[in-house]
């Protein structure tokens, strides 16, 4: 069998790039000829986060506090100006959340992903200011975490589970629950703003 190598040429406008043909001759009985072809493959690390539904309005997670008298051995009463007897127990909260549960997709090829929280504005009314880890998070799948809120600044960061080629490649999708922690709030209209950043090697 005789191997040889060919040098090809492809044409371009102002440009030659050589390209290498491999051919076999077989001149022997059995008669067999071969050729080989090698192949590159270039694929570009990646990395996606989505927190909430798709499209590109920033979600709003919200909470109203009520107070609310213990029902025993008091008895609440509805209306204004109504006169209650009141052991004196300190009153509770009442927490009405509203887009509490956000869906949340994590995707990459770039090996370990990790997920940070970072206070971005504080929850702020006026010149009250109440620390942003009084928000928590739960998640209903491990393989994609919630990172704690820090009170300020940056939080610690979790793992997400990769799920294919050996942990490089992940797809992880989760609920995230959001939930109100404070037991006694300064009263007031509060807003502020988590930013979450997802990042791999």
């Amino acid at each position: 069998m005789k191997r040889r190598a060919w040098a090809l040429c492809l044409m371009a406008p102002a440009l030659a790039l050589p390209a290498r043909a491999e051919e076999t001759t077989d001149d022997t009985s059995p008669y067999a000829a071969t050729a080989r072809l090698d192949f590159t493959v270039r694929i570009d690390k990646f990395i996606y986060l989505r927190i909430g539904p798709t499209g590109a309005t920033v979600p709003t997670v919200g909470f109203t506090l009520t107070p609310s008298i213990p029902a025993a051995p008091t008895t609440p009463a509805n209306g204004a100006g109504v006169a209650v007897p009141w052991n004196g127990g300190a009153p509770g909260w009442a927490v009405a959340a509203s887009n509490a549960v956000l869906p949340v997709e994590v995707r990459s090829n770039a090996g370990t992903v990790t997920l940070r929280a970072s206070v971005a504005a504080p929850l702020s009314s006026g010149s009250a200011t109440l620390p942003m880890d009084t928000v928590t998070i739960s998640s209903d799948n491990a393989g994609l975490p919630a990172p704690p809120l820090p009170a300020s600044g940056s939080g610690t960061a979790v793992n997400v589970a990769g799920t294919a080629f050996g942990n490089l490649v992940t797809q992880q999708s989760a609920n995230w629950s959001f939930a109100f922690a404070t037991a006694n709030p300064p009263a007031g209209q509060y807003s502020g703003q988590i930013g979450f950043t997802a990042s791999a090697p």
